[in-house]
């Protein structure tokens, strides 16, 4: 009988349980009977020898469930090689208990990080295979991650509910989504939100930019917007910074975070005006994996079944051209997918009059 590790890592989007659920059916369709050892709360779980051993019954009923049912936290990859805080040297824990439980393979569900940390136990000799996770969409190699799509419809969902606030009070509103290095979310729920600005971590904005698409609006008799920013956006005048310099202003920054900086510079452009914030934070992460994801869910854990059997490991699970394949992990880990600033879709969003700031 093989003996299969599974676990979730990094932070929790909609889309981990179904993906679970769809490593366990394939593995169980494919191969028989299998022993499943869940590891609790990521990495933490396979460094402490802390796990459960399941049943694939035990994954029934999770497609529509969003979370982790094994839980998460995050273990920096860059600290990787500094021992927790009780002396344990965390790559050489973690090779010891897969070898105690005689494990066929890993599955490792987790966003660029995760994978890079997936990707050094596979260097090390263990057999692993990753399936990409993130709600950033942000991991190279794959045209999607699961939980991006999920991520989308609740952000989208909370611009739709400002916009008729937005509407009936003639408020400019400020929405911040998460994106801190990237702005994937925030460029597709925009555009489906009706965002009038759009603002991204990866095309410093300027103000005046900005203000000229209020006014613009306003010589049209629209006197409200709806500006979507990504909470990594940074102006033009920050961008010219020296890195170093320009995290230690961002640091220093007077505000909670870059929305009520640029609320801030609105209010004060036009005193007369009623500009508000909205942050849905964590609830981009949370509720239950929609159609999309499931589907998407289920295909990745698929393919994930089919690489065991095949003995292909050191692969990352893909989407790529709408078809569902891998890739090695070595072209992958390490690599961030950002918003090209050419992007179809960002041009075709400024044909509709969306201004980015630039």
């Amino acid at each position: 009988m093989k003996k299969i590790g599974i676990l979730t890592s990094g932070g929790d989007c909609q889309a981990l349980n179904p993906t679970m659920r769809g490593v366990v059916k394939g593995l169980e369709n494919l191969l028989g009977d299998v022993e499943i050892y869940g590891f609790l709360e990521g990495y933490k779980g396979l460094i402490y020898g802390n796990y459960k051993k399941m049943k694939p019954m035990e994954f029934s009923g999770l497609l529509a469930k969003g979370g982790t049912v094994l839980g998460t936290s995050r273990v920096p990859f860059k600290y990787l090689d500094t021992p927790t805080e009780d002396g344990i040297e965390k790559v050489p824990a973690m090779i010891k208990t897969y070898k105690k439980l005689d494990l066929d393979c890993l599955y490792v569900l987790g966003g660029n990080g995760s994978q890079k940390t997936a990707y050094r136990l596979f260097q090390e000799g263990l057999n692993v295979i990753g399936l990409p996770k993130t709600i950033d969409n942000d991991i190279y190699g794959t045209d999607v991650t699961f939980g991006f799509q999920s991520a989308i419809d609740v952000a989208t969902h909370a611009i739709d509910c400002i916009y008729t606030t937005a509407e009936s009070h003639n408020r400019v509103f400020v929405i911040e989504t998460m994106g801190h290095k990237v702005g994937w979310i925030t460029l597709y729920a925009g555009v489906a939100g009706g965002a009038d600005v759009i603002l991204l971590p990866e095309i410093p904005y300027d103000m005046k930019k900005v203000y000229k698409t209020i006014e613009k609006r306003q010589k049209m008799g629209k006197k409200f917007a709806i500006i979507v920013v990504a909470e990594g956006a940074i102006s033009k005048e920050l961008a010219k910074l020296p890195k170093k310099e320009r995290k230690q202003k961002i640091a220093e920054r007077p505000y909670p975070s870059i929305a009520y900086e640029i609320a801030k510079d609105i209010q004060d452009k036009y005193p007369t005006s009623e500009v508000r914030v909205a942050l849905p934070g964590h609830t981009q992460r949370g509720g239950n994996p929609d159609a999309y994801d499931r589907v998407l869910s289920s295909r990745f854990g698929a393919k994930g079944a089919e690489l065991f059997k095949a003995k292909d490991f050191g692969k990352l699970v893909v989407f790529r051209n709408n078809e569902v394949t891998a890739i090695p992990m070595e072209e992958s880990a390490g690599k961030l997918k950002y918003v090209d600033p050419d992007n179809q879709l960002i041009q075709e969003a400024k044909t509709l009059g969306i201004s980015f700031g630039d």
